[in-house]
């Protein structure tokens, strides 16, 4: 990670930060709370991701920090400016990229467009049609530079918007889903852009929220992991991966004396669940954490006792998503409580 100069506020600051709305009235109910009093301090030059299931309160969070949203109560801060008071001087220091967002005029080229929002931006013409040469061949679209953007394919439409946010150089980049729905080549390019923006520029700061577990452990410094809009747990990828140590996670393919599964077999000491089965094969995987006092090899004596066959044994250590799971009880992909539409 760049070392950033030390006379610089926080990239982000947050205190208590809350956010209210209304339920709708076809709900009835009372208040849904979006975010319930999170605090959060991210330092120039990092990668910062933000994890969380449906509806936990990411995208309420970056709205706020990205002065679209007003907060109810709390502060937060950006680059040291107040996102109420000092909206100004956040939005000229930010930008912001959203997975599915509107890809601009219709009308105009990929070219046209982009350097449309340099001068939005104030990018002095001579850099700014440089840059945005730089990163159309960045997003794999100089053939379509001239192309209009009403008709660009939606990955190609979502390549641009991925251009259009890094056009400013901004000092705190907002990344919501940046690669939803792009193909896996063209994550891992951009993915590998954002590390080179990073090295290349000591003191810029990126705030990223995804739901693909593999592009926060190839990006984040940290992570923080949030759920009902509260902050559960807030560290590097290493350093959370350790705090829910506590075993090797085993995976069998096992099969009944009749070659059959009909019920999970009661392993002493240790919780098992099924998992997929296999049909052609009259075989079902068996997944479970082996407690570090437990040996594997006893594991599969008992199951042998309970007359069951192991047909193929897998062990991995504890991934990001254990962690996640650990850390809020169910997967990124469950639903929690719906964020409700957000509007100032």
């Amino acid at each position: 990670m760049p070392t950033p100069p030390a006379d610089l506020a926080p990239a982000v600051e947050t205190s208590a930060l809350r956010r209210t709305f209304a339920a709708p009235r076809s709900r009835g109910g009372g208040p849904v709370e979006a975010l319930a009093g999170v605090d959060v301090r991210i330092e120039r030059g990092e990668i910062f991701g933000l994890l969380g299931p449906n509806g936990a309160g990411k995208t309420t969070f970056i709205k706020i920090l990205t002065t679209l949203l007003f907060p109810t109560s709390g502060s937060a801060r950006v680059a040291g400016h107040d996102v109420v008071d000092q909206a100004g001087g956040v939005r000229q220091r930010i930008g912001l990229i959203s997975g599915g967002e509107s890809s601009g005029y219709g009308i105009l080229s990929v070219r046209e467009c982009l350097w449309m929002f340099s001068q939005f931006y104030g990018v002095p013409g001579a850099v700014a049609w440089a840059r945005v040469d730089e990163l159309i061949a960045v997003v794999g679209l100089t053939e379509q530079a001239h192309t209009r953007i009403n008709r660009l394919s939606t990955g190609q439409r979502q390549r641009m918007n991925f251009a259009r946010g890094f056009v400013s150089d901004p000092e705190v980049m907002f990344m919501d889903e940046p690669t939803l729905g792009m193909d896996v080549n063209a994550a891992r390019a951009l993915r590998g852009y954002v590390a080179r923006w990073m090295r290349e520029r000591p003191g810029r700061t990126v705030l990223l929220t995804t739901h693909y577990m593999a592009e926060a452990e190839e990006l984040c410094d940290r992570l923080a992991i949030i759920d009902r809009g509260r902050v559960l747990a807030c560290d590097s990828p290493a350093a959370l991966r350790r705090q829910v140590r506590g075993g090797q996670h085993v995976e069998l393919e096992v099969s009944g004396s009749d070659g059959s599964v009909t019920e999970a077999p009661p392993i002493p000491g240790i919780p098992a669940a099924w998992g997929a089965p296999h049909p052609e094969r009259g075989t079902r995987a068996l997944k479970f954490r082996l407690p570090p006092e437990r040996a594997l090899v006893d594991v599969l004596g008992d199951l042998a006792g309970l007359g069951f066959r192991v047909e193929g044994v897998a062990t991995r250590e504890t991934t990001l998503e254990d962690v996640f799971i650990a850390v809020v009880g169910r997967g990124l992909d469950d639903t929690g409580a719906a964020e409700p539409p957000t509007g100032r």
